[in-house]
């Protein structure tokens, strides 16, 4: 299995990005996916899941703001942050929920 992440940078605090995590390898559609971020000296932590089936859950940090989607046609999942703020600069990665496999991670960066 092989994940890439993309669509990360530098964007100013209340602005926008979609991340993007293309898959192959693997019979996308049917497993649960994951977006997760980690910034230096910190652990990793779940920031969107969605299911198989499309069911998604959000860490509280990031309700509201952050939106996890995926495209079974494209094997594709994406992330749509909005209204981001300093403290969601991260490394984003993404991850097959059910399996050990990590992309290489997106840098973004919220900073005026």
């Amino acid at each position: 299995a092989q994940l890439v992440e993309s669509g990360g940078g530098l964007v100013q605090p209340g602005g926008s990005l979609r991340l993007s995590c293309a898959a192959s390898g693997f019979t996308f559609s049917g497993y649960g996916m994951g977006w997760y971020r980690q910034a230096p000296g910190k652990q990793r932590e779940l920031v969107a899941i969605i299911s198989a089936g499309g069911t998604t859950n959000y860490a509280d940090s990031v309700k509201g703001r952050y939106t996890v989607s995926r495209d079974n046609a494209k094997n594709t999942m994406y992330l749509q942050m909005n209204s981001l703020k300093p403290e969601d600069t991260d490394v984003y990665y993404c991850k097959i929920m059910s399996l050990a496999y990590w992309g290489q991670g997106t840098q973004v960066t919220v900073s005026s």
